[in-house]
């Protein structure tokens, strides 16, 4: 038995066309719909972002001051004389070596100079960064040919990852973390040298 022909009239073939055009105008009105939700989506998460990097901008403010409060008075026990004045937020910068950095933390007296990177959670890519930072500032000073004291890093933070703590020590870092109400300096391990750049 073989199926029912059906013949195509011109009027049927026009409705078709008709119909497939409007499912057509249906199908682009929802993707520019879907397309300006999509705008007004990303552009709201871009404002969240954008505050929620001034909240954790403001933490990282508070965590400097914390650490700033006594930190001088705690480097002075182990034999660093360095003034109670302290600096932050220390640039440097030389287009030549392609360096470009900041310090959170300075604190000074004629020899030595102690550079501190204060984070609110402390972890190995933090302290490895500082390394790289403690390396480039050594770099900037010797180019400039004026500041020939030795530098010693240190790492802060309200909450210090084990793993980043052994590694700042390792590579000769001061540790600095949260101790109740104030920040302490970790006691190093026996036999710790505070590295010098």
């Amino acid at each position: 038995m073989s199926a029912p022909q059906s013949t195509l009239t011109y009027e049927g073939i026009m409705e078709m066309i008709h119909g497939i055009a409007l499912r057509q105008e249906e199908t682009d009105r929802i993707v520019q719909e879907s397309a300006e939700a999509v705008k007004e989506s990303a552009k709201q998460l871009k404002a969240t972002q954008k505050e929620l990097g001034r909240f954790g901008n403001r933490i990282g403010e508070i965590v400097e001051n914390m650490v700033r409060s006594n930190i001088a008075e705690k480097f002075r026990v182990y034999g660093y004389d360095v003034a109670d004045e302290k600096c932050r937020e220390k640039e440097f910068k030389n287009k030549n070596l392609g360096i470009d950095g900041e310090i959170d933390l300075f604190l000074e007296n004629g020899d030595i100079a102690i550079l501190i990177e204060a984070k609110t959670t402390l972890e190995t890519k933090d302290v490895r960064r500082h390394i790289r930072r403690m390396e480039e500032f050594r770099l900037y000073t010797d180019a400039r040919g004026v500041d020939k004291r030795h530098f010693i890093g240190a790492v802060a933070g309200a909450v210090v990852e084990k793993e980043a703590k052994e590694l700042a020590m390792e590579k000769g870092l001061f540790v600095i973390t949260q101790s109740g109400e104030f920040f302490e300096i970790v006691p190093p391990p026996e036999g710790f040298t505070a590295k010098k750049w």
